[in-house]
């Protein structure tokens, strides 16, 4: 990213927070990507006359930590044949779940060639195979005229319907998920737990401290390393404050627990979360209700919860499709791997419309 120029990158990257020079670099700068951990960026960048029109953030990966498009059976299929999946080419965002634009450019035309250059790479470089992860409009129109599969996938986003409040988000809930949101901050509440929301552009050495011990702590807990360091962090506060949040739950006058945050104009999104005690419910209030009830207070249109997770759907998160675009250069597990999808994406079409929803069927009066 240091080889390209960051104003001309931001203009083709638009809102996304992920997508921005200052995030990508902050990324490579303190070595939270880079060959020696299997993250190789290879960014394509389309010049004209020296200007630049199109480009992607793209990866050579050796392994598919970090990705939340899970191709592991994939990759152990080729193992069983004897084939090397690894490397394969990958366009994304590190450790970032987070849907967007990914074939950055102002029309379809060089959203083609960026596609064709991919191609090309993942060839010349002796790549299994070429994806597109977490893409967003206008980029389905330019891959959909392209040989590469689709994949669905869903997470649980939150949607502002107009609250004026967090009571008013909580009355159009039903009975049973309204009555046990409001009994576990009633219970925080008598623990003596409280939250402060904490401007990226406001907050200090001490809470980013604070938080970098809550995030490391659930790493330690499931015995791995964080992805990110604290240098990381240290970039984006200094590079793009007013797109960091950080929410800091306190007990005895002291903080506990912490959750990350970025936004843009429209979205809130939950990154990662960590807690020093174990206080029952806390999570929940930490990563989702408080992420809820910022977003209603500031305007926010959507509150992105990250990957997985269905218990999400009991705090007001609903099923959101996600999307992403493959491309196997062996033609056997091509077809293989197309058949499976057609399989997968009727299941979770299935799934995803069997979901029982959190809110009454009637709006409230």
């Amino acid at each position: 990213m240091a080889d390209l120029d960051p104003d001309a990158w931001d203009a083709l990257a638009g809102d996304s927070p992920f997508l921005q020079h200052a995030f990508l670099h902050a990324l490579e700068a303190t070595d939270c990507v880079g060959a020696h951990i299997g993250w190789e960026p290879v960014h394509l960048a389309l010049f004209r006359s020296g200007r630049l029109d199109a480009a992607m953030p793209l990866y050579v990966k050796h392994h598919s930590w970090g990705e939340f498009v899970f191709d592991w059976a994939w990759a152990d299929a080729y193992r069983r044949h004897g084939l090397a999946y690894y490397p394969k080419l990958v366009c994304c965002v590190p450790f970032s779940p987070v849907p967007g634009p990914r074939l950055l450019a102002k029309n379809d035309a060089d959203r083609a060639t960026l596609i064709q250059s991919a191609l090309k790479l993942t060839r010349d470089l002796n790549c299994s195979s070429f994806h597109i992860l977490f893409p967003t409009e206008p980029d389905h129109a330019a891959l959909e005229a392209t040989p590469l599969l689709h994949r669905s996938g869903f997470q649980f986003h939150w949607n502002n319907a107009g609250y004026g409040s967090f009571d008013d988000f909580l009355a159009a809930m039903t009975h049973d998920k309204r009555k046990k949101i409001r009994q576990e901050r009633k219970k925080l509440h008598k623990l003596g737990v409280t939250f402060r929301w904490v401007e990226g552009a406001e907050s200090t050495d001490a809470d980013w401290d604070h938080f970098y011990r809550c995030y490391a702590d659930t790493y330690a807990r499931h015995r791995s390393e964080p992805h990110l360091n604290r240098a990381f962090f240290a970039a984006l506060r200094e590079t793009m404050p007013d797109s960091l949040v950080l929410i800091v739950a306190e007990k005895d006058r002291g903080p506990i627990a912490c959750s990350f945050c970025i936004k843009d104009v429209q979205r809130l999104y939950g990154r990662h979360w960590g807690t020093l005690e174990y206080v029952p419910g806390l999570h929940f209030e930490t990563c989702y209700q408080q992420g809820i009830e910022y977003a209603i207070v500031h305007g926010l249109k959507v509150f992105e919860g990250g990957a997985q997770g269905e218990h999400k759907l009991a705090r007001g998160l609903v099923p959101t499709a996600t999307h992403s675009w493959h491309w196997l250069e062996n033609t056997e597990f091509r077809e293989a791997v197309d058949r499976f999808l057609e399989r997968e994406t009727d299941a979770i079409s299935h799934y995803m419309d069997e979901l029982d929803g959190p809110f009454r069927r009637e709006p409230p009066g």
